[in-house]
């Protein structure tokens, strides 16, 4: 068995070889198989010899696993950023949040399936009555991946609207948002939630919406807090499905609004913490789903 392994990865030592080993396939025909691969797994391939590895920098594989409109994304950057960089140079930048609209928004490819995802900040959101400090404040956090998010003293009138226009390639995307209840902050280096803003979440739903330029159309309403009291959830992120759209022509740029709403005047509500909106590819929506479930 030591010989076959040392034969498989190409170990000639004179006269002792027995065989074609895996350094003398051509890489024209390791690079036709590892297209078949994951990116992360057409790293790992790298180290076997100097064929895999000049196939894994090839230029040819890392275009078909750049979306269809990575120069849009490129776009978003400094021309100095990219230029001189291998395709697969041009994949691990944009596998690293591309930010934009101010820094409000960002965008970043999958690393495992080369997908576009993309997050919107609290801050590039029309959130009502946000100027007024009675109701609304900015806290900074590093539970957020825009380091801030809105917390919500006390309101009538609860309204969150947001909307994006991007060139995003044909698919399925899920949108949702990740909202926490009550705020958080730390003490003595440990995690503390306070919940004595939190009320009126029990009473009446939220209702969450989407629509596209294409009339698609999504709504779902959740209460935010259990009507029996139950305390489960509440002092972590939850991530609330609005729903889902498909994009069929990446040529055409695709017109995203949402809102989510709670406008019964009837009683206010009050403390909880809004991070940002998630528009993500269904596959890989499910896939974080499981591994989060995985590591839980």
């Amino acid at each position: 068995m030591g010989l076959s392994f040392s034969n498989l990865n190409g170990d000639h030592n004179g006269s002792s070889s027995i065989g074609p080993s895996l350094g003398d396939i051509p890489e024209s025909c390791v690079a036709c198989v590892i297209l078949h691969l994951t990116p992360p797994e057409i790293c790992n391939l790298a180290r076997l010899n100097r064929a895999f590895r000049g196939a894994a920098s090839s230029d040819s594989v890392w275009e078909r696993k750049l979306p269809s409109n990575y120069k849009d994304l490129l776009d978003l950057l400094p021309v100095e950023r990219y230029r001189s960089l291998s395709k697969k140079g041009v994949f691990a930048l944009l596998s690293r949040p591309v930010p934009f609209d101010d820094g409000n928004k960002e965008v970043w490819i999958d690393r495992v399936t080369g997908r576009v995802c993309m997050a919107v900040s609290a801050k590039g959101m029309a959130i009502t009555g946000v100027e007024d400090r009675r109701y609304w404040n900015w806290i900074a956090t590093e539970e957020s991946r825009f380091h801030v998010v809105a917390y919500l003293q006390q309101i009538w009138w609860f309204e969150v609207d947001g909307m994006v226009r991007f060139n995003l390639p044909p698919g399925i995307y899920c949108l949702s948002f990740r909202i926490h209840l009550g705020r958080f902050s730390k003490r003595l280096g440990r995690r503390v939630c306070h919940f004595e803003h939190t009320h009126g979440w029990e009473i009446k739903p939220v209702r969450f919406s989407l629509s596209t330029s294409d009339g698609q159309e999504a709504s779902c309403e959740y209460y935010l807090a259990d009507k029996e009291g139950d305390q489960t959830g509440r002092e972590s992120w939850r991530d609330y499905k609005v729903g889902e759209f498909a994009v069929g022509c990446s040529e055409l740029a695709t017109e995203v609004q949402w809102s989510m709403k709670q406008i019964d005047c009837t009683h206010s509500k009050g403390g909880i913490c809004v991070d940002s909106v998630f528009i993500i590819p269904i596959d890989v929506k499910e896939r974080n789903k499981r591994k989060a479930a995985v590591r839980s």
